[in-house]
């Protein structure tokens, strides 16, 4: 029988502990900062009726989805977001959830798109989301989480970047283009990427004409501070109310933002970002690294009050975000942000003397009980091919103890990064170990 190359499919990939350590990592960071505004965990299953799916994101995510009909006839389809199968969810079980709502949901999404770095066929999106209810304070909070997990993560240079719907729509009504707004997002969208005459092109083939192309144009070049762009955005969408709306709504984010304490380099004002899915309906939120901007955004969202309305007549107005979590990950790797371990143990204990194993498990035992991992090797070889697979998987703290030390119940608490080290009794005075422990683990950061 010949054998299978074993190998994996384009687009997808499998994840090595170096690679994998890091991920789990982030998403327990992410965890706890939802957890910390009241977002409670949910899941949902990876296969949706295909009804449920498709029409809800654009016509780009219908023609990435992975679909086909199941064993038992039904058209079925692989969730490319954890949005659309939200509103599903909550449209199902709301009346048992009660309003709002708060939910975090950290998962694998699957999209049929071109590979490219930092984008993969199938990828982890975390969520988090409030439904039921139109309130300010929801998208206030959106943006504030979105900061706080920049921060969490270690990221020191990132821009939220802020837009609301409500403003291009106030402008194209002034323009009597209500029927086109989904073509306007859509190319308004790709301006970062294909620039501003392929966007013309776009729009006059869509037919709009010079002038509006033009107007449209001039929406998404507005910026500026904060009170800049809210004042010009005021000055244009005179006679609008749903623009006005819009423009009062970003006031009123910006302003709380600023009474949170989130300092003006970490937001900005952005009329040119649209988002392009259409189930969004007023603010949007885009966030790019300062030293990787070309990464593209690592936590979007924005408010969608109709998606619900999709399954239920009950009125369940939504916002939330996505931590992008593959892409970040591949921006905090090119930026060597990300620690050099394929170990997910804290110390490292070197076996020296089968004989002596209870000694090292008793050892082992007081370091797990004092919070840390520990990893004792498996046999009895030399000290320094022991350190050597130490120091392979990026182990920074080994407990080094022969007979002789374990006999006098001490042991060697040594930096296997910056080699110092020190001796101390850990049978006798356990608290002493601990704290000495303690002091040599130094750990700063919360991805380290």
């Amino acid at each position: 029988m010949a054998l299978i190359e074993p190998r994996t499919l384009r687009g997808f990939r499998d994840f090595l502990p170096a690679a994998m350590i890091p991920r789990e990592k982030l998403m327990e960071v992410a965890r706890g900062v939802y957890r910390r505004y009241g977002f409670v965990p949910i899941d949902t299953p990876a296969l949706e009726l295909l009804e449920v799916l498709t029409g809800k994101g654009s016509e780009e995510t219908d023609r990435q989805m992975y679909h086909f009909v199941d064993a038992g006839g039904r058209a079925v389809g692989m969730r490319f977001d954890l949005t659309v199968p939200f509103a599903r969810f909550a449209a199902q079980h709301i009346n048992e959830l009660g309003t709002p709502f708060k939910r975090y949901h950290i998962g694998s999404v699957w999209r049929g798109e071109n590979p490219q770095a930092g984008r993969y066929r199938e990828f982890v999106q975390c969520d988090f989301d409030t439904i039921g209810t139109t309130g300010v304070v929801s998208d206030i909070e959106t943006a504030l989480v979105i900061h706080e997990l920049m921060h969490a993560v270690g990221v020191e240079r990132f821009k939220i970047r802020i837009n609301n719907r409500q403003v291009l729509t106030g402008l194209l009504d002034q323009m009597d283009l209500q029927g086109a707004s989904t073509t306007v997002l859509r190319a308004l969208d790709k301006f970062e990427k294909v620039g501003a005459e392929q966007v013309t092109k776009e729009l006059n083939d869509a037919g709009l004409s010079q002038s509006q192309t033009e107007q449209v144009l001039a929406l998404a070049a507005i910026h500026g501070s904060t009170d800049d762009v809210l004042s010009k955005l005021d000055s244009l969408l005179q006679g609008s109310e749903i623009g006005q709306q819009g423009v009062e709504r970003l006031r009123t984010i910006c302003g709380a933002l600023k009474a949170a304490g989130v300092q003006d380099e970490f937001y900005q004002l952005d009329v040119s970002i649209a988002r392009g899915l259409d189930y969004y309906t007023g603010v949007v939120f885009e966030t790019v690294l300062g030293d990787l901007p070309s990464i593209g955004s690592v936590c979007s969202g924005g408010r969608y009050d109709n998606l619900a309305g999709l399954y239920t007549k009950q009125h369940l107005p939504g916002i939330g975000a996505s931590l992008g979590l593959d892409r970040l990950l591949a921006a905090l790797e090119q930026l060597d942000l990300l620690p050099k371990t394929i170990s997910s143990a804290d110390v490292f204990i070197p076996l020296f003397d089968s004989a002596r194993i209870n000694d090292y498990f008793q050892l082992a035992s007081i370091v797990r009980n004092a919070g840390w991992s520990a990893e004792i090797y498996p046999e009895a070889k030399k000290l320094g091919a022991q350190l050597k697979y130490a120091d392979q998987r990026g182990f920074r703290i080994a407990l080094v103890a022969g007979s002789q030390e374990l006999d006098a119940g001490q042991v060697q608490i040594k930096n296997l990064a910056t080699k110092v080290s020190t001796t101390v009794s850990w049978r006798d005075t356990p608290k002493e170990f601990v704290e000495s422990l303690a002091n040599m683990m130094q750990l700063p950061n919360l991805l380290a």
